[in-house]
């Protein structure tokens, strides 16, 4: 099979090789590769950012594929030709305190796709069963890729920031910093669900700042400048630390801001009336099956509508440089 492997990692670009084709082990899916989304987190995962990857991990943890073989022990659910997703989360033990709360996410023996276990820029890749999702038919393949990571890991996030299923007051304000993949996505829910979203964009980007207008947003701007009302609860998607001391004078007393990224850079000091009268800084790390189930129901619903840009497989490096100079609006995704 082809496949684009993280061989140097701080290289900032994969490499491309013919590798032999895998096998399913026992709970394992064997799957033929349909659409892979391309992630800001495999931009820190090439730049070196990441610690530990695979040695010469294959990247990509938003994959669409079609069931091709099963491995013993797979529900029959999972049949040949069946088209399934595989997203950020890989492996997790089960067994720990974590798993046996919920807390899946945060279990110290979780293995993630295409950062420690093989992921989609490749024509095939392996899966294991339990952590593979159904797909709605709503979405084409292309479609359906940024919705394994920029919609779970932002409706994970979403959530965090008061949102979601438990909504009680409708007409919140909800600020967006750095309005990407993940953002166009959720900024959709949080209409769909009668909350006011603002839009924080790098200073001077007027194209993302009118795709933000364009689904819904009632004001977007630059991410160094303060909304024009409180906020209720801000996300920062943007890996910048020092976005968050700017997002705390964005919220209201009380007000959440939801660090989303898997690296950040680091966060300046600020003097601790930002954070008073019971405002609070919280993080996101990875996602649940639970997130995948419910936010998976939900997307068809709004309807969320991905705009993403497609490029062929061998093209995965024009991808990579491309989301990290911000040549588009909306999300990646590679097609074998």
């Amino acid at each position: 099979m082809r496949a684009y492997c993280c061989d140097h990692p701080g290289s900032g670009r994969v490499e491309g090789h013919q590798m032999a084709d895998p096998s399913p082990g026992a709970g394992e899916i064997l799957l033929r590769v349909r659409a892979c989304g391309v992630c800001r987190t495999d931009l820190h995962l090439v730049d070196g950012e990441l610690p530990d990857p695979l040695a010469g991990v294959i990247p990509g943890h938003e994959i669409v594929g079609e069931v091709v073989e099963t491995g013993p022990d797979v529900p029959d659910e999972f049949r040949p030709g069946m088209r399934i997703g595989v997203p950020w989360l890989g492996f997790a033990c089960g067994e720990c305190a974590y798993c046996r709360r919920g807390q899946e996410n945060l279990c110290p023996g979780a293995r993630f796709t295409g950062y420690q276990r093989h992921g989609g820029y490749a024509e095939l890749a392996v899966a294991d069963a339990r952590f593979c999702f159904p797909l709605p038919d709503f979405y084409s393949d292309v479609e359906a890729a940024p919705l394994l990571c920029a919609g779970l890991i932002g409706y994970r996030a979403y959530r965090r920031a008061g949102f979601g299923r438990e909504v009680t007051i409708a007409g919140q304000r909800i600020g967006l910093y750095g309005f990407g993949a993940a953002a166009h996505i959720i900024a959709q829910v949080a209409r769909h669900q009668g909350h006011e979203v603002l839009a924080f964009t790098r200073p001077g980007d007027e194209a993302a700042q009118d795709f933000a207008r364009s689904l819904g947003a009632v004001w977007a701007g630059d991410s160094d400048c303060l909304p024009p009302a409180p906020l209720d609860a801000a996300i920062i998607f943007a890996p910048l630390g020092a976005l968050v001391p700017m997002a705390l004078k964005a919220v209201r007393p009380g007000g959440r801001v939801v660090c989303a990224g898997i690296h950040m850079s680091d966060i300046p000091s600020f003097p601790y009336a930002d954070l008073w009268m019971e405002r609070e800084i919280l993080s996101v790390a990875n996602l649940t099956r639970q997130d995948a189930r419910e936010f998976l129901a939900l997307a068809p619903k709004v309807p969320v509508r991905t705009e993403t840009h497609a490029y062929p497989l061998d093209a995965a490096n024009d991808a990579l440089a491309d989301l990290r100079k911000g040549r588009f609006t909306g999300a990646a995704v590679l097609v074998p």
